[in-house]
């Protein structure tokens, strides 16, 4: 049997991905072949084709944090899952293709009759978003939030999830995203156009007491400005720290592990030095999943089942389908996407 995966030739712009069909992978013992039904697309996913994420694979590579899929066929020595069960994974790469085989303890169950597009946005924005506001900054109920790209994947995640715990919520996005961010409980601030820090002193005086940011290098020390005494700044994705100057292709793949990491090390010290206790704390979702499965496996659990209750609804941006895999990562490069981009590999696939 044949399949297709989307391929990342060489370090760089869309033009690097590439479909290739080949023959089905067969699983080894004690991995578990999953048909994929649908494949999140993130900026992590860009940055490892432009070679400068820290989980970079070495090229041919084929990207794809998250996916959600059908157990099609599992190798010795496997239990505890039976064909035809619908599945979720975070293999960090590989989820672009229809099928993959993986080891069966990462896998977490799907309840059936879920939105296979609506699940996997759970896998790294939703984790990331729960994981941050009850592990990293243990957020209490009315606690401020300010909550960068407010309108992206994991902001919409942190709004939902930060309704349900209470917090009140500002979120920096663009104009277009607006409505959204109101939508789902949060007051927004137009970054283009207003100084979050000035904004948010002068809609709550003293400040917020959280601070979730994704852009890190010297946004998270204006991020800092944003809290009250005793606040802290959640930073993750570090986008600008890593990324620096953009299409990094001259530097790529794992030789940019630690661009930006002793400035990052340097704002986190200060945060516990200087005056008025405002501390940067910084959060990996992979570090995470490989120190503590236990917890991320638990985590993914009580979000399936709060989508199960419908009492969160990931936003969809936009399906395409796996071939236009190229076209996803373009779309969602030019910015200003309100919530999830995914890929799907059925009759399903379509803008919405």
């Amino acid at each position: 049997m044949r399949h297709t995966r989307i391929v990342v030739s060489h370090y760089g712009g869309p033009e690097t991905l590439q479909a290739v069909e080949e023959d089905c992978p067969e699983p080894n013992p004690g991995e578990v072949r999953v048909k994929v039904l649908a494949a999140g697309v993130a900026l992590p996913d860009v940055m490892a084709r432009e070679g400068i994420h820290p989980e970079t694979p070495a090229v041919p590579f084929t990207p794809g944090w998250d996916l959600v899929g059908l157990i099609d066929r599992m190798g010795t020595g496997v239990s505890g899952f039976e064909p035809g069960q619908m599945v979720a994974a975070l293999p960090i790469h590989g989820a672009y293709a229809e099928f993959i085989c993986l080891p069966h303890h990462e896998l977490i169950p799907v309840p059936s009759g879920l939105d296979p597009a609506e699940a996997v946005s759970l896998g790294l924005n939703y984790i990331t978003a729960y994981q941050m506001l009850h592990h990293s900054a243990a957020a209490k109920a009315g606690q401020r939030a300010l909550i960068h790209g407010a309108a992206g994947g994991v902001g919409t995640a942190l709004l939902q999830l930060g309704g349900l715990a209470g917090l009140e919520m500002y979120g920096t996005c663009s104009a277009r995203g607006a409505q959204a961010v109101t939508d789902l409980g949060g007051i927004p601030i137009d970054y283009r156009a207003q100084d979050f820090v000035k904004e948010i002193h002068r809609l709550t005086g003293q400040g917020v007491d959280l601070v979730f940011d994704p852009l890190g290098g010297p946004h998270l020390w204006e991020s800092r400005k944003a809290l009250r005494p005793g606040g802290k700044v959640v930073g993750y994705g570090l986008i600008s720290s890593i990324r620096g100057e953009g299409l990094a292709s001259s530097r790529p793949g794992r030789r940019q592990r630690f661009r930006g990491t002793a400035r990052f090390a340097w704002y986190i010290l200060g945060g516990w030095l200087l005056p008025g206790r405002k501390r940067i704390i910084p959060y990996s979702i992979q570090t995470l999943k490989r120190l503590k499965p236990g917890l991320f496996r638990q985590d993914w659990m009580t979000l399936l089942d709060l989508l199960q209750q419908e009492k969160i609804k990931p936003l969809i941006a936009r399906r395409f389908p796996l071939a236009e895999a190229r076209q996803a990562q373009e779309w969602l490069e030019k910015g200003g996407v309100v919530g999830k981009v995914v890929l799907m590999m059925n009759e399903a696939a379509r803008p919405i």
